[in-house]
């Protein structure tokens, strides 16, 4: 097969596949047994055999080959020559027509930080687990800046674990400002930026502890906090912008088709399992087990393949009621991007699989929103026996809290804060019904959306209980 052949392979080409290359030593093949990741018709990265010896191939193919190519090859050449950890490249060409190819040994059995980060996210910050991931990375981020360079796109996946080293990798997002110089403060500053803002906000406080692993490799410059705290807002604001409008379009992470017909996004990963459900969405909530029907919505929990997912239909219920709502996104629309903004922050919510729109001409009919299933309890249900004495568990008063805390930290207002729209879920509190919910820009307009949530939420137990009484004392109020 020919390089430039990729091009036509889609999202995922077919393995084995030997593909015709040369190096100095002359021609030969690529064995590529699988592929790790691809970016249909520009880039293929995957691992196979090439003279023998296991390789990472990183094959660039279309249009910008060989500007995608040269940028790769300058990178691995500027790590190489300042002496840091990166892997081994073995052979690389560039053929017009065809495309270029990176070819580095393989570190078989890597771990990505990303990969250990996976593993340790979900405990209290900062745990000792946490702590070890991201003094690694930082560890490795301030060798790389002492030495003048800086990785445009800084995430923990592009560090990896092997052999008890940490190689940097992704030779495309190297940038240099002086090579063989320390960087300067304001490149550190927000290349630290980038790094600190893909973490949680739960992180914030312990940023200027995890900075010490960071000084004590490249001690160049001070860390202002302020002036770092700018930059991690700065780079925060623009990620989930960028997410956002991920959800609507079709990426590596989203399938997304928006036609005259049918406005359909699904999570990459879930397509195959999810495009049977959203064909016969109808027929599975009339098997499913209702919680509401009729009316403007009809929800229900239907099994699939073994799997638990909730369905909810938008219904048209009349013609006043369409003219109301073709010319404008469908609640569930609403739903979908609310529900992964939630994702994205760290703040606890069903995961949204899939979001259909059906359409005449453009024109909005019903919509569909698919969804893990939660299975409970709602928070009346979990603290119904603690309403008369307030002696409710106090981790779970503390996942309260830190829900409470994460609201107002990203000025998010639910619009319907029911006991019933909040559900315990692996020790957090989860959101759901999220049609109404809204981040606001400006502090006013969320006090008084964030005091109408309180108010809502304190409804949901009598006045003079003792459970009312204590969440009265512990939920924040916003002046």
């Amino acid at each position: 097969m020919r390089l430039s052949e990729l091009k036509a392979a889609g999202r995922t080409p077919a393995t084995p596949m030997n593909l015709a290359l040369a190096d100095a030593a002359g021609p030969a093949e690529l064995q590529l047994l699988s592929f790790l990741r691809v970016l249909p018709g520009q880039r293929y990265v995957g691992a196979g055999v090439w003279r023998g010896r296991p390789v990472l191939a990183k094959l660039l193919v279309g249009s910008k080959a060989a500007r995608h190519f040269q940028r790769e090859l300058a990178g691995v050449r500027l790590l190489a020559q300042q002496g840091l950890t990166t892997p081994l490249l073995l052979a690389d060409g560039l053929q017009e027509g065809e495309g270029g190819w990176l070819l580095f040994e393989l570190l078989e059995h890597a771990q990505s930080l990303g990969d250990a980060w996976a593993e340790v996210e979900n405990q209290t910050p900062l745990s000792d687990d946490q702590q070890t991931v991201l003094a690694e990375a930082l560890t490795a981020i301030a060798q790389l800046h002492a030495k003048g360079l800086w990785q445009e796109d800084l995430h923990l996946d592009n560090l990896l674990r092997h052999d008890g080293k940490l190689y940097l990798i992704d030779g495309a997002g190297i940038r240099a400002e002086e090579a063989g110089k320390p960087l300067s403060r304001q490149k550190v500053l927000e290349n630290l930026g980038v790094f600190f803002a893909q973490l949680p906000k739960a992180f914030e406080p312990f940023i200027e502890e995890l900075s010490v692993h960071y000084l004590l490799s490249n001690g160049e410059h001070g860390l202002p906090m302020e002036a770092l705290q700018k930059q991690i807002d700065k780079v925060r604001s623009w990620r989930l912008k960028d997410f956002l409008d991920k959800t609507g379009r079709d990426c590596s992470l989203f399938s997304v088709v928006d036609g005259a017909s049918e406005l359909r996004a699904i999570r990459r990963e879930e397509e195959a399992a999810m495009l049977p459900v959203l064909a016969e969405a109808d027929a599975l909530l009339e098997q499913g087990h209702l919680y509401k029907t009729g009316g403007a919505a009809s929800v229900g929990k239907v099994e699939v393949n073994g799997r638990a997912l909730v369905i909810k239909r938008y219904n048209i219920k009349d013609f006043a009621h369409w003219l109301k709502r073709f010319w404008r996104p469908s609640r569930a629309w609403h739903s979908w991007r609310e529900g992964n903004r939630l994702m994205f922050l760290g703040i606890a919510t069903p995961k949204p699989l899939a979001v259909q729109e059906q359409r005449f001409l453009g024109l909005r009919r019903k919509a569909y929103l698919v969804t893990e299933f939660l299975p409970g309890p709602d928070i009346i249900e979990r603290f119904a026996p603690y309403v008369d004495s307030g002696a409710a568990p106090e981790a779970e008063l503390v996942a309260l809290d830190n829900l409470f805390a994460q609201l107002v930290g990203e000025r998010i207002s639910h619009g319907d804060l029911k006991g019933h729209n909040v559900f315990w879920d692996r020790d957090r509190w989860a959101l759901i019904d999220l049609d109404a919910m809204c981040q606001h820009n400006s502090a006013a307009s969320f006090a008084s959306a964030f005091a109408r949530d309180r108010a809502r939420f304190m409804r949901n137990w009598p006045a003079q209980s003792a459970l009312h009484q204590l969440l009265e004392q512990r939920l924040p109020k916003i002046a």
